[in-house]
């Protein structure tokens, strides 16, 4: 991929006519250079308008089963429009590798801000990073989407402090808001899954909420790892039998409720998101 900042790396076809995977003659040259370390995520410009953008590549020589799931993730994004949804400009399919490029938020991973700037923020400014990341869960959810990996690590931070929800290469897209997983448990992140969803593979809106509680954990402990000192062995067989995560430190009584509802036991007693984003904007109100 280059060795320096800024080397081009040739013109690569990027589609942005509704993201169309077949021959579109509307196609602009992008350009690559990596950007640390950063894996298979480079930042680049768009060579027609010179605008920032994230590129995800996967590695040559993909399995036509493995392209498909890499594309999911602009398949379900492409007609998505919320701030708070991170935004899908383009892919490249034609040829190996295989792109996906989108906005590029600036701060980076929810994650890692946590940990290194949350000592500087108030309790305010994580109220405000909920309430974001409630309005755009409500906003999957509106669109029957389900996301399947909620977490701080997979959301994003822009300017202005602006939450972005990211990562929806696990997501689907479902008329019956329910999809039933198939596969093992290899990469499911047990400890930010609803007990449902580990024992039968059911996903739903209801298994995001409960990873939902989960990052909320997460904004008001600045970033630490949840169930701290459990395995994901004993996480699951814990969380069966009724645990629950005690309330983060300086976290708000009204957030940590929400965290309880976001962890019923049964999937129809947890709360819609909607709800959610708008008792956090009510907490926000409260807390000025």
């Amino acid at each position: 991929y280059g060795s320096g900042e800024g080397e081009g790396l040739g013109t690569l076809p990027l589609y942005i006519s509704n993201l169309a995977l077949l021959p579109d003659p509307s196609h602009v040259p992008l350009f690559l250079h990596p950007q640390g370390n950063f894996g298979e995520v480079y930042s680049g410009r768009l060579a027609y308008n010179n605008t920032p953008v994230a590129v995800k590549t996967c590695r040559e020589h993909l399995a036509p089963e493995a392209k498909h799931k890499f594309l999911m993730e602009a398949r379900i994004v492409r007609c998505y429009g919320h701030p708070n949804i991170v935004r899908i400009i383009g892919v490249c399919a034609q040829k190996q590798p295989v792109f996906i490029v989108m906005e590029l938020v600036s701060g980076g991973d929810f994650l890692s801000f946590l940990r290194s700037e949350g000592s500087r923020l108030w309790v305010q400014d994580l109220i405000h990073f909920a309430v974001q990341a409630a309005a755009g869960m409500a906003y999957l959810e509106s669109k029957g989407c389900i996301h399947r990996n909620l977490a701080a690590r997979n959301c994003l931070v822009g300017e202005g402090n602006m939450l972005k929800i990211s990562d929806f290469g696990m997501s689907r897209q479902e008329a019956d808001g329910v999809y039933a997983s198939r596969g093992g448990m290899k990469h499911i992140p047990i400890k930010w899954t609803a007990p449902e969803a580990l024992r039968y593979g059911r996903y739903s809106t209801e298994s995001d909420v409960w990873s939902y509680g989960v990052l909320l954990w997460e904004i008001f402990s600045l970033g630490s790892t949840p169930y701290p000192g459990m395995s994901n062995q004993q996480v699951v067989s814990q969380v069966e039998r009724g645990f629950r995560m005690r309330a983060p430190k300086h976290c708000p009584l009204e957030a940590y409720d929400v965290m309880l509802r976001c962890w019923e036991a049964r999937p129809s007693l947890r709360p819609k998101f909607y709800t959610i984003h708008q008792e956090m904007i009510q907490l926000r109100w409260n807390s000025e």
